[in-house]
């Protein structure tokens, strides 16, 4: 078989730190790559440190890095949603800019890929993050395998080597709220894991702070089920059955033991607890509409500014 061209693509922002290092080791393993040509794919999501320079200097002396410049910050899952749609090759490896992701790691995915798998993910193994934050990740992970339609494997992330037919079936999906890690499971086609150790970042400070990785858990829990819209019906029901008993039990003592039931502190507990299960309940159907605004409103996912690329390949090859 013809070896495959690979693309590789990477959101940036703001890692001016990591590209001169991280630069050197793609195209090192893009050199080592059979076949050809391959590209480094870099999506620059609104950098507003010197990264943009750096790459475009590469882009400049090395015709197989490409740079996609977006107008601003649209946020992690635009760019890689932008590395699906401008990716030339007939595999995609996408990976974060941080050098967490290996790129070391496309030569086995990419035999994986060649045994006739359309998707090879990379399942993290031994991570270096705070144990506060390994513990969250780990407990996110199952929460949202658990919940969706179809489940989502655990410990795995956006760094993958997807084939042409993946990648054109992700695109086609015409969501707004991108969660591409699922998006990647839904579509379906023959797809396994490589274990591989995810390193510890390489300099710099992670983009995603805790309010961003709780809208990304989030997204993935809402985008891909209704079982929080199933739990606010489960629990109607159980305090409705709670209710009822109550009743009863208020009933026979009344007609039975001839008094009536007592509690003021029961009877502000039921009401607190009441009062929290309803604006629970309204927070989680507010995400489900909020989401749906989004999607109707049809605003692209991201807008790009410009292609820096060497004139040779402004045409796709």
């Amino acid at each position: 078989m013809t070896p495959p061209r690979v693309s590789i693509g990477i959101p940036i922002h703001n890692e001016q730190e990591v590209l001169p290092e991280l630069l050197r080791r793609v195209l090192a393993v893009l050199d080592a790559t059979p076949g050809g040509p391959h590209e480094c794919l870099l999506i620059d999501d609104g950098s507003r440190d010197g990264s943009l320079g750096i790459m475009a200097a590469a882009a400049a002396a090395d015709a197989r890095v490409r740079v996609v410049v977006l107008s601003r910050n649209f946020g992690h899952q635009a760019a890689v949603s932008a590395a699906f749609d401008h990716a030339r090759g007939d595999a995609l490896l996408v990976m974060d800019g941080d050098l967490q992701d290996p790129p070391e790691a496309l030569p086995p995915l990419l035999a994986r890929l060649g045994e006739g798998y359309d998707v090879v993910f990379v399942e993290r193994q031994q991570r270096k993050e705070a144990l506060w934050l390994r513990a969250s990740y780990r407990a996110a992970y199952r929460a949202i395998a658990r919940l969706s339609d179809p489940p989502l494997p655990v410990d795995a992330g956006d760094f993958a080597l997807l084939g042409r037919r993946a990648v054109d079936a992700i695109r086609a999906l015409p969501e707004r709220q991108r969660y591409v890690r699922g998006l990647r499971s839904w579509v379906g086609f023959r797809q396994t894991s490589l274990p591989v150790e995810r390193a510890a970042r390489a300099a710099g400070e992670s983009k995603y702070d805790l309010r961003r990785l709780i809208g990304l858990a989030l997204n993935g829990a809402f985008s891909f089920s209704t079982a929080p819209l199933r739990f606010i019906g489960v629990m109607g029901a159980a305090v409705s059955g709670g209710a009822l008993l109550f009743a009863l039990y208020a009933i026979y003592a009344r007609v039975v033991l001839d008094r009536s039931p007592a509690g003021f502190t029961a009877l502000t507990v039921l009401i607190a607890g009441l009062g929290g299960m309803v604006l629970l309940s309204l927070w989680i159907i507010g995400e489900y509409v909020g989401r749906i605004f989004e999607e109707v409103k049809r605003r692209p996912v991201y807008v790009v500014d410009r292609i820096i690329e060497q004139p040779a390949h402004d045409a796709r090859s």
